[in-house]
């Protein structure tokens, strides 16, 4: 993990609710809610959010979102999130929440 990536998990962990859990991933942290992965942060600092892929067109137009990738691949079902999108408390309890109520209705790993 980076120092950027450590730094958006100490401004995450106070804001999530209890039971979800912390693994490290993606050169980052996820935060999983019944071993699904709902929001975490990517190497860069930068906030990682799992999503409905119905909804990605909607995701993608919020403020600082953007389409994440593993190499050349996008990841289906999750975008990131830059500065622009996570200057303040209120912007990253919006995404929170965002993820979820998608991870939520995803079935338990």
């Amino acid at each position: 993990m980076s120092s950027a990536s450590d730094a958006m998990g100490a401004r995450l962990r106070p804001l999530l609710p209890t039971g979800l859990v912390e693994k490290k991933m993606f050169g980052g942290i996820g935060f999983m809610l019944n071993g699904n992965m709902a929001i975490g942060t990517t190497a860069k600092g930068e906030l990682l959010v799992r999503i409905d892929p119905e909804r990605q067109a909607a995701a993608l137009a919020r403020p600082g979102a953007y389409q994440m990738h593993m190499g050349p691949r996008p990841m289906t079902g999750f975008i990131a999130v830059d500065a622009s999108g996570t200057a303040d408390e209120a912007a990253l309890h919006s995404w929170i929440a965002y993820a979820l109520t998608y991870a939520e209705t995803l079935p338990p790993k």
